[in-house]
């Protein structure tokens, strides 16, 4: 599924937003057990816990090798049992969710707690100040009121890929609900209404809370076509790391509502079957990592809170006692409220995808291709598949590419009941055929052309264009002349990213250039299987 990989390599990829990201697959070790190390699995925002770590090696003889997941990734390599034998611990922004289905559960082993971070909104000054909101307490009903008049507009993760957006959206269900107890099933219907108020306003989403930072900070320095948003749901710690880094043109204002957050707590956690080496070195090193001197590092350095009583928090912590709001016990509860958020509660979807069929994709490369798409229309009945497939009320074109652009087929999926359109999707993904050429620049450009009426009809949808190559560009025009053709569309159709996928021999220096330009992102499924990547995917969209 994902390739595994230490601390040095994310840095090392991530460096730059344009160019692709190796991706991790929890089933796959991150090297044998050896004394003194810990093999973690964990999310992905610890990449900046590198220094910390580093100097806690030396402190205590334990080197931790990461292999990085998401939220619904990490529950499910627990639950199927893809971690045994792999790793010694794991280390997620919170336990939550995988503690809510016993599979996962019994094998999480002792937890302990390092640092902490609630998921709040930041809003630019301007932005606050304009609400009334700069220098008084709010709570989310307020907030839920003003996003449903359009008076603001945020960006947030995907819940179902991060869990700073599965943390946002727990909360504000939680408050609006107001029962003083977690959320079911039935008090998310009926607090629906204000929900979708609170999420007609959310103009951004990503799979990851530190690309939703660096997609805001492009967008707010005009670096990113896209529209700008006035703020950000997500860790307070990546939020005053936007202040600290002092690169915006003016700094977020935190705001916490007075009616309650949902807190990460990062439990460094070893799994129940950890070896006696592992268990020496979880020991040594949570205990060095709650030492005073290294609490105050953590805070200075990551902006998260320190969790050892007497470690006293600094200026930048503008309000220090949070209420904790409840958080649903059962998956079901869970299930429903990321049910809802993805059938009726979020604005729809809109997404073209570029399909290279031509001669290069005979074989096995086609038939991952046929896969990949029909495992979004639901075939995939793993925990990640069933919410990261095409979803109610979503339009989804396909446009297949060889020599010419082929005729874009677009399906709409009603509310409700869309097995029927999923059908469509199904076989036209089935007739995929390959042959001819490949023509990326004519048909990535023919695929704005389709977009620009899409968007003209029905602007307040999540538009993106994915393309997918395996190879470099014969035919037609080059990038040059996409980039030509780009800036001279209308603004509008100039706000829509591309993600493009590298896949076989694809040019992963032309296919950066085109994301950067657009606002998009890379992914990689060069060497890992395009499902896999056409589902990660969907956290942008």
């Amino acid at each position: 599924m994902r390739t595994a990989f230490v601390l040095a390599a994310v840095l090392l990829a991530t460096a730059c937003t344009g160019s692709a990201e190796p991706e991790p697959d929890p089933s796959r070790p991150a090297g044998p057990a050896r004394p003194g190390v810990l093999r973690v699995l964990a999310g992905s925002e610890l990449t900046d816990l590198r220094p910390v770590l580093d100097a806690a090696a030396r402190a205590t003889g334990v080197t931790v090798e990461f292999t990085f997941t998401g939220t619904l990734e990490g529950a499910e390599a627990l639950a199927n049992g893809d971690v045994d034998g792999k790793y010694d611990a794991v280390w997620f922004s919170s336990n939550r969710y995988p503690a809510g289905i016993p599979e996962a559960a019994r094998r999480l082993g002792n937890q302990v707690k390092v640092m902490s971070s609630p998921v709040v909104l930041g809003l630019s000054t301007s932005a606050a100040r304009r609400l009334g909101w700069a220098d008084r307490r709010v709570g989310w009903g307020e907030i839920a009121e003003q996003a449903g008049r359009k008076a603001f507009g945020y960006g947030m993760t995907d819940p179902s890929a991060s869990n700073s957006g599965f943390s946002a959206l727990v909360a504000v269900a939680s408050a609006l609900a107001g029962a003083g107890n977690a959320v079911d099933a039935g008090q998310i219907a009926a607090v629906t209404p204000r929900l979708k108020d609170f999420f007609g306003a959310q103009a951004l989403s990503a799979g990851s809370s530190g690309w939703l930072s660096e997609a805001y900070q492009r967008r707010a320095t005009g670096q990113d076509p896209g529209a700008r948003v006035d703020g950000l749901i997500n860790y307070e710690s990546v939020l005053l790391s936007l202040n600290a880094a002092g690169t915006l043109p003016e700094p977020l204002t935190l705001v916490y509502p007075d009616d309650g957050v949902v807190t990460a707590d990062y439990p460094l956690t070893l799994l129940a079957d950890a070896g006696d080496d592992a268990r020496d070195a979880h020991r040594r090193l949570t205990d060095h990592l709650r030492t005073p001197d290294v609490q105050r590092e953590i805070m200075r350095s990551t902006h998260r809170r320190p969790v050892v009583p007497g470690v006293q928090l600094d200026a930048a912590f503008a309000v220090r006692d949070l209420v904790e709001l409840p958080f649903p016990a059962a998956r079901e509860s869970v299930d429903a409220l990321l049910s809802a958020y993805f059938d009726r509660l979020r604005r729809p979807s809109r997404t073209l995808y570029v399909l290279d069929t031509s001669g290069s994709m005979a074989g096995e490369r086609i038939a991952a291709l046929r896969s990949a798409l029909i495992g979004l229309t639901g075939a995939d009945d793993s925990l990640t598949g069933r919410f990261r497939r095409f979803r109610s009320r979503e339009e989804v074109t396909l446009l297949p590419f060889d020599t010419t652009p082929g005729t874009p087929t677009t399906f709409s999926l009603p509310e409700g009941d869309p097995r029927a359109e999923l059908a469509r999707i199904k076989a036209f993904a089935e007739g995929l055929r390959e042959g001819g050429g490949t023509a990326i620049y004519d048909s990535l450009s023919r695929a704005y052309e389709v977009m620009e009426p899409l968007v003209a009809a029905d602007p307040d949808r999540f538009t993106s264009i994915v393309l997918m190559t395996d190879g470099e560009n014969a035919n037609g025009s080059d990038l040059a002349g996409f980039r030509a053709a780009f800036a001279s569309a209308p603004a509008s159709v100039r706000q829509v990213p591309v993600f493009t996928v590298l896949f076989g021999e694809g040019s992963s220096a032309e296919l950066g250039q085109v994301a950067t330009m657009t606002g998009g992102r890379v992914f990689d499924a060069r060497d890992t299987g395009l499902g896999e990547v056409f589902q990660e995917i969907r956290g942008y969209q």
